[in-house]
């Protein structure tokens, strides 16, 4: 299956230029060698903190920390995935597709489904009744820490996941998803709940420990956090279909980067989203001056949406 997520393009809504096509291009080049790079020193990462959390249970007063640096890694496989389904982590279409479904499945979130809704995200950002992956700027500051708690994620996911897996789509979903894929989206629903079943059942009859202290409890312990990195993205920005405007960068530590395989040149990927991870700093210096970012990163975007939310209240 192939989706284009979102068009190349070289000028702005002004209509002024900021970087030829021939560089945009060049910077488009697709290679397996720096996603097999970032691959390899990224399951180095996943084995050490894995091993923090074996250790940890010498001390059970320990376990709970090292569950939550664990899923902090854990919980970032959202970004291969993101990567893989723009087809840009690695120019092998069957790597892309197999990391994608791995991901997917370890964060609970249909690989398919997922490509076609965030092709919406890419079309339609930050438009309110439109773009399928809004977060809205919450209305008061227990909204905020209500969407950070990651419950209403997880409880979207979970009820998305059995509705469709029944057959069920919501308006919203036939919207984005080709009447010819919706048996597809079914299928693969099916697919993931029955594997969870096969991991569910030896955990509860014969006390299996590994997936709970190795995968599900990190990913609840952590998940907040991607929750507060997703909302510096778009939420707080205009709700305006140009892309200077709309999508916000954040710049973070070189261990953030590379968690996120550089998701957080954000404005960057929404600008030209064939433009793979590796080549985003790059695109980011070209851009210099053109998009919104946050030099004080994550955080300094957590007071900007803070100080929004004030506005409104």
């Amino acid at each position: 299956m192939s989706t284009v997520l979102t068009p190349m393009s070289d000028v702005f809504d002004d209509g002024s230029t900021v970087i030829t096509r021939r560089e945009l291009k060049a910077l488009m080049k697709r290679s397996n060698k720096p996603g097999l790079r970032h691959l390899g020193v990224w399951l180095l990462l996943l084995c050490a903190t894995s091993l923090i959390v074996w250790i940890a249970q010498i001390h059970v007063v320990l376990l709970v920390p090292a569950m939550f640096v664990h899923g902090v890694v854990v919980v970032h496989h959202f970004a291969l995935q993101h990567e893989c389904s723009h087809y840009t982590a690695f120019r092998s279409r069957t790597l892309c597709n197999t990391l994608a479904a791995l991901c997917g499945f370890l964060l609970f979130i249909p690989p398919r489904f997922f490509r076609y809704e965030h092709c919406d995200h890419h079309t339609y950002t930050n438009q309110p009744g439109h773009d399928p992956e809004m977060i809205p700027l919450p209305k008061s500051r227990a909204q905020y820490w209500w969407y950070l708690s990651a419950i209403p994620y997880w409880r979207s996911q979970f009820s998305g996941l059995c509705r469709r897996a029944t057959g069920n789509m919501t308006e919203d979903e036939k919207r984005f998803i080709p009447e010819v894929e919706e048996q597809a989206i079914v299928r693969e629903s099916r697919i993931m709940l029955l594997g969870y079943a096969l991991i569910l059942i030896p955990t509860v009859m014969f006390s299996w420990t590994a997936p709970v202290i190795y995968w599900w409890f990190p990913l609840l312990l952590a998940e907040p956090v991607m929750r507060y990195i997703r909302m510096t993205e778009h939420v707080g920005r205009p709700t305006v279909s140009d892309r200077t405007l709309n999508t916000r960068t954040s710049k973070v530590s070189r261990l953030w980067r590379f968690l996120a395989w550089n998701m957080n040149y954000h404005a960057e990927h929404h600008f030209a989203a064939s433009v793979p991870f590796h080549a985003l700093p790059t695109l980011h210096d070209k851009l210099e001056g053109q998009l919104y970012v946050e030099q004080n990163g994550y955080w300094q975007a957590h007071r900007s949406i803070r100080k929004s939310i004030q506005d409104v209240e």
